[in-house]
């Protein structure tokens, strides 16, 4: 029996998903229609779960995707630690490949080792998972909280999940996600294993 169990869940859809914007650390966004709806029907599948505590990001966006269980009365805290990572100047634009060279560069040079280099103006993958660092370390070091429900971004997810998991950080994009989908990952005391992986069944 493991000793803590973690549902890891990316925030649900906003507008910004929807039209290819780029959404870092800085862009607060909210849920749109689509996105409250996957909040609501992952709360419909999982509201049975008994949640000693929640963690968010600070960005509203992960609130939001979490707020039928927050209303229960479950705490939660936000850590800024948790935040998707900063996207610097590419930040609130739109990304394709033609219009952006550079940010499908920086993602290759990460996928091929170089995850020490930052985004101009942002953050490496590295930095990102020393900031995670500290709060992981908290949330394992209450053996009172058993069950906890995680709500974060993509980006800062595959980050999150290639290290607790002990993948080096250039295989993060292994860890594919969806919005409002599912890792669930079981804590031994020593290691992690994942026991569901980018589930959206619960869309339905």
């Amino acid at each position: 029996m493991s000793l803590k169990k973690i549902y890891l869940i990316r925030h649900g859809q906003t507008d910004l998903n929807l039209q290819g914007i780029v959404q870092g650390s800085g862009v607060d966004s909210s849920l749109n229609e689509t996105g409250r709806w996957q909040a609501d029907k992952f709360f419909q599948a999982y509201q049975h779960v008994k949640f000693d505590k929640i963690y968010t990001s600070a960005l509203q966006r992960s609130v939001q995707s979490v707020q039928p269980f927050i209303d229960l009365g479950i705490p939660f805290e936000q850590h800024a630690g948790l935040n998707e990572i900063c996207w610097g100047h590419r930040e609130g634009t739109r990304i394709t490949p033609e219009e952006d060279a550079y940010y499908y560069e920086m993602l290759e040079r990460w996928n091929q080792g170089e995850t020490h280099l930052p985004i101009e103006g942002g953050e490496s993958p590295e930095q990102v998972a020393e900031r995670q660092k500290p709060v992981m370390e908290l949330i394992l070091s209450r053996p009172e909280e058993q069950t906890i429900l995680i709500c974060m971004h993509g980006r800062a997810m595959r980050v999150l999940l290639a290290w607790l998991l002990h993948y080096p950080l250039y295989q993060m994009d292994r860890f594919t996600h969806h919005n409002l989908c599912l890792y669930e990952l079981n804590h031994t005391g020593t290691m992690f294993w994942v026991e569901k992986f980018d589930d959206v069944s619960h869309l339905g």
